[in-house]
């Protein structure tokens, strides 16, 4: 229930992406012009390799030789966030860690071997991000300038063994402004507010652009594992999971007296249990985007998918190649 919390306990498996995210409690663009399909490399240009080669007559030709394999891309040494075939929100970032930190002086060499494809072309940048549970070196993310578009198809590699492809769903963002206590929903285009309650005065949520990472039917949340003594210890239900310290968007009881005139939470969003919360838990997916205004601190890049938080010249610097 506050931003520092670490994993309490998972009531039902959530379909965890790869990254190093908190199971439990809460927490304090542009297209490439006709290139449909096209490669995109760590600055966001399309290209790819390409073109034809000739020997005199009567010489050998030279025999092509393999691309090394680094170690961090070995079988076994690294996760991918993308499920194949799964069907993701607008905000969805790719999501590489790696068992190991991979050191400064190889991370040229494993980004050349990750390759998002998009149709229709997209640019995007590969950027190296510091886990918030992982040590530098052992995340790097692929995302758009701006957010994907609805039905785009994307393919990821991650070196020679492991191709994945996805498809971009509808859009959903949801705005929520603590200062209001309003959840400003706006799914392809169609708008609609909902009364919230967000964290109390000292354990404001965070401010900035989460991303869904998982959504769970109940999680076990108990307020002696962030230091709050026996404030609460209880299952709270239809809980959509947005930062790795535990951030969550849940059914509340607590919110059905107070949504849209106070904060009363330890970090979390709160929803009424009068249908409010399933209803807003059942459309929900993977990758779509809550944004929070009028609080306090900016939650990190690497707590969940906090990408969207940099700006994108300090993205594109953050890849190995730029």
């Amino acid at each position: 229930m506050t931003r520092r919390d670490r994993i309490v306990r998972a009531g039902a498996v959530a379909l965890l992406l790869g990254l190093a995210l908190g199971a439990g409690g809460c927490a304090k663009g542009g297209a490439v012009p006709g290139a449909a399909g096209a490669e995109l490399g760590s600055a966001g240009v399309s290209g790819g390799a390409g073109g034809s080669s000739s020997a005199a007559p009567g010489t050998a030709r030279p025999t092509p030789t393999a691309t090394p394999v680094p170690a961090p891309l070995r079988a076994g040494a690294f996760r991918v966030n993308i499920v194949e075939g799964m069907t993701a929100g607008v905000g969805l970032p790719v999501s590489v860690t790696f068992k190991k930190p991979v050191p400064q002086a190889e991370r040229a060499a494993v980004e050349r071997q990750l390759k998002v494809t998009a149709n229709p072309g997209t640019e995007g940048s590969w950027s190296w991000v510091k886990d918030r549970n992982l040590h530098a070196g052992q995340r790097v993310d692929f995302r758009p300038r701006a957010y994907w578009k609805p039905g785009t198809r994307v393919t990821v590699a991650v070196g020679p063994q492991v191709t994945r492809h996805f498809t971009v769903g509808r859009s959903l963002v949801a705005t929520v402004d603590v200062k209001t206590h309003r959840m400003t929903v706006v799914k392809d285009g169609v708008t609609r507010r909902i009364p919230i309650t967000a964290g109390a005065p000292g354990m404001d949520t965070w401010n900035g652009t989460m991303v869904v990472s998982d959504k769970q039917q109940r999680v076990f949340m108990d307020s002696r594992t962030v230091g709050y003594g026996d404030s609460y210890s209880d299952w709270y239900y239809y809980a959509v999971h947005l930062t790795a310290s535990g951030t969550y968007l849940h059914q509340n009881p607590a919110a059905n007296s107070v949504v849209g005139r106070r904060n009363v939470t330890h970090g979390c969003v709160g929803l009424s249990s009068d249908g409010t919360a399933a209803a807003f838990y059942r459309e929900v997916i993977v990758g779509d985007v809550v944004k929070v205004v009028n609080s306090t601190e900016t939650v990190a890049p690497g707590n969940g998918y906090g990408d969207w938080n940099v700006e994108w010249p300090e993205w594109k610097a953050g890849s190995a190649l730029r």
